[in-house]
C-alpha cells in the first residue's frame, strides 16, 4: 500500500491499517526506522493498564540534573 507525505511530512493512515491496528483519533504512535530491513515501522498504542511501581525515595529537580551530568561526563 503506497501513502503520500504530504509537504509537512505528514501521512495519513489508510482507514483499513486504522481498524486493523485499532489506532483512533488522539492515539500516540510509535515511529521507528529499521535500518536492518530499511522499513519505516509504526506501532500501534499500547491498550490496556500500564504496571507502575515505587523506585525509592522523592528525587529533587536539582538531584536528577546532577544525576544526568554525573552520567554524561562519566
Amino acid at each position: 500500500m503506497l501513502i503520500k507525505v504530504n509537504s509537512n511530512y505528514q501521512v495519513t493512515i489508510p482507514k483499513e491499517v486504522r481498524e486493523k491496528a485499532k489506532i483512533s483519533k488522539g492515539d500516540t504512535v510509535m515511529v521507528e526506522y529499521d535500518e536492518e530491513e530499511a522499513v519505516v515501522r509504526a506501532r500501534p498504542p499500547m491498550r490496556g493498564r500500564r504496571s507502575t511501581f515505587r523506585l525509592g525515595a522523592r528525587l529533587t529537580v536539582k538531584e536528577i540534573e546532577e544525576s544526568i551530568e554525573r552520567g554524561q561526563t562519566g
